[in-house]
């Protein structure tokens, strides 16, 4: 093979590729990576870092008022909304700082530019040609935006983060994690917030029993959660917006957010160019090392459309690193990956939902419904619902749900046990931490019997 000018080239600053071409230096390869947009990628700059801080914004609003069923003498006189968001454009900007400098500092040359490819080893990036031995597309993902009438009208999710000003009044179009966790922050910021989805239940992918318990939460925070309703069309009218629903009722609103989605961003690549086949969405087709249909061109993250985590993507670019340039071949499992949902209260789960567990064969369900302590003293109206799906045979815990306070933080320790193949005598021989949430799910003794005739049929 002729000469390259590096030994790999990363089209993508977010966590895939700067974790790949970061540790690929580190083991002495000559990296160079191009990032058309902000370093750090979505997660960093408009999704899991800025998002959660909005979360957390809207928390202590609602612990605020908490706090006077404690005894606590708290005035809320209202909420910033311009201080929030210079205080998180100021962390996203210290974070893709240290992006851009881990980067730097381990010697990786640096493209502020987009890149695409001419052919299979050679990129096009800032006016230059580079020649790569191996290429790792890593561009993530975007929005998809709606195409009924005045959808010009509507903003991104991406957009929120960039509004100077709170909306007094917002629809979120969606029944996905980002409309839901938009929904429930924008209502905990103090904007009336109307949410929209065309479906029956809302988060399709997750355990039933979450999704149901999810829409009277979301109501109760605020939401007004319009099920099976879709938007008709949009127009301005003065300031506002008109929203015309598929129901016939009009609704009028300050802000659209449209989260109905998001697909792999694989425009203008040029990835025919060099062969690499993609869907008829646009994603990168990979095996389960990564590599797509040319076999020195990987793919990491978002832009493959399998399980769109950043810390996913993080682990592809580490292991890829390590395969090509570390002596340790190694590949990331994409079973039993833990996630959560920042909605008020969070959802978290890892493992298999009830319905894929049934499918497989026979199983045992471990249900728990319980209201918090502490809103016995807070007024709260609040529920959690924590559940076990067990694999009847070997006992072993395929599935762990949780909708409630803290789930997040929870579910993170469950998710090794589970990952390690803990059975459910494991879960019943550790002793809980009381009083806490968390010792239901090693306390749970009675099974549901209604799914297990139901995996049996």
């Amino acid at each position: 093979m002729q000469a390259m000018d590096v030994d790999l080239f990363v089209i993508g600053g977010g966590s895939a590729g700067v974790r790949c071409g970061r540790i690929a230096a580190g083991y002495g390869a000559k990296v160079a990576v191009a990032e058309r947009r902000f370093w750090g990628g979505t997660c960093v700059n408009v999704g899991c870092v800025p998002k959660k801080l909005m979360v957390q914004a809207a928390e202590y609003g609602a612990w605020a008022e908490d706090s006077r069923g404690f005894g606590w003498d708290v005035e809320v006189r209202g909420h910033d909304w311009a201080k929030l968001q210079a205080a998180i454009a100021a962390e996203t900007r210290r974070l893709s700082g240290i992006y851009r400098r881990l980067l730097e500092g381990a010697g990786v040359r640096l493209f502020d530019a987009e890149a695409r490819l001419l052919d299979p080893h050679t990129v096009e990036v800032g006016g230059e040609r580079v020649s790569a031995r191996h290429i790792v597309i890593a561009t993530g993902g975007e929005p998809v935006h709606p195409d009924f009438p005045g959808a010009e009208h509507c903003l991104a999710s991406d957009s929120l983060f960039a509004m100077p000003k709170r909306p007094r009044r917002a629809v979120v179009l969606g029944g996905g994690y980002i409309a839901c966790e938009f929904a429930s922050l924008l209502a905990g910021l103090g904007v009336a917030t109307t949410q929209l989805y065309r479906g029956r239940l809302i988060l399709r992918g997750f355990d039933d029993d979450i999704r149901e318990a999810l829409v009277p939460e979301l109501r109760a925070s605020g939401v007004d959660l319009r099920l099976e309703t879709a938007i008709a069309r949009v127009e301005r009218a003065g300031d506002g917006l008109l929203i015309h629903c598929t129901d016939a009722e009009i609704i009028e609103a300050d802000a659209v957010f449209a989260a109905i989605g998001r697909r792999p961003a694989t425009g203008g690549l040029g990835l025919d160019r060099a062969g690499v086949a993609t869907r008829p969405d646009g994603a990168v087709i990979v095996d389960s090392w990564n590599r797509t249909s040319v076999p020195h061109i990987f793919a990491l993250g978002d832009v493959t459309d399998q399980v769109n985590l950043t810390p996913v993507a993080t682990g592809q670019g580490h292991a890829l690193a390590d395969t090509l340039f570390g002596g340790t071949p190694r590949r990331i499992a994409l079973e039993n990956i833990p996630t959560a949902v920042f909605t008020a209260p969070p959802i978290a789960t890892v493992g298999l939902t009830e319905d894929e567990a049934a499918r497989r064969g026979e199983i045992d369900v471990y249900l728990s419904r319980f209201r918090p302590l502490r809103h016995s003293l807070s007024g709260r109206d609040r529920r959690t619902l924590m559940k076990l799906v067990v694999e009847r045979a070997s006992q072993r815990v395929v599935g762990v749900h949780m909708l409630g306070e803290d789930a997040p933080e929870i579910l993170q320790g469950f998710a090794v046990a589970v990952v390690m193949g803990a059975t459910k005598q494991d879960l019943d021989r550790t002793i809980g931490i009381h009083p806490t949430a968390a010792e239901e799910f090693v306390t749970m003794r009675a099974r549901r019997p209604e799914p297990v005739a139901k995996a049996a049929e």
